[in-house]
């Protein structure tokens, strides 16, 4: 199986910055058609994401679950399951493996998963998201939504395309092949 990796706030659901409570998870427009699109092309999906709230004390691991669990009930309702969510609690300065750009969930999908990472896209609304995929060898597409549009000109020589959200990512990945 060929897998996407995705990021959470900005790219599946609506960045309320340190989101913490579940009653505020919104999924973003034509997110699910996209995530459907891809999961009918054969790709699994993974979550990576950076939530550095937990190492700053803003919340906790159990609130993260919780947001990831409502996310994760909205996805299923449509028929969209993600095969695992790695997440990052640390803050930048703590010099982490996993903190997105670094490519410790990444590791972690591969080794649980046995991913080929040019076989895999990342798609997310930040500069280290693109940065992730190209560390790992992937294709690596920027969404306009979440951060996407004020990160486009750091993105735009980097990214392997840039989509307007997940929907046009899925539609440039059926198109790809």
């Amino acid at each position: 199986m060929k897998y996407i990796l995705l990021d959470r706030d900005g790219t599946i659901i609506e960045d309320k910055h340190y989101l913490c409570d579940p009653d505020g998870v919104e999924i973003i427009p034509n997110a699910i058609q996209g995530l459907k699109m891809m999961l009918d092309a054969g790709y699994g999906l993974i979550v990576v994401t950076n939530q550095s709230g937990i190492g700053r004390g803003y919340y906790t691991e159990a609130d993260m679950n919780a947001v990831n669990d409502r996310m994760k009930k909205y996805l299923n309702k449509s028929g969209i399951e993600l095969k695992a969510i790695y997440h990052c609690p640390h803050t930048p300065d703590q010099k982490c493996d996993c903190r997105k750009p670094q490519t410790g969930m990444f590791d972690q999908a591969i080794e649980q998963f046995g991913l080929i990472p040019s076989e895999c896209y990342v798609i997310g609304d930040k500069l280290c998201d693109i940065e992730l995929g190209l560390a790992k060898g992937s294709a690596a597409i920027l969404v306009r939504t979440g951060k996407g549009l004020k990160e486009e000109a750091n993105c735009a020589c980097k990214a392997t395309y840039i989509a307007d959200d997940l929907l046009d990512a899925a539609a440039f990945i059926v198109k790809r092949g």
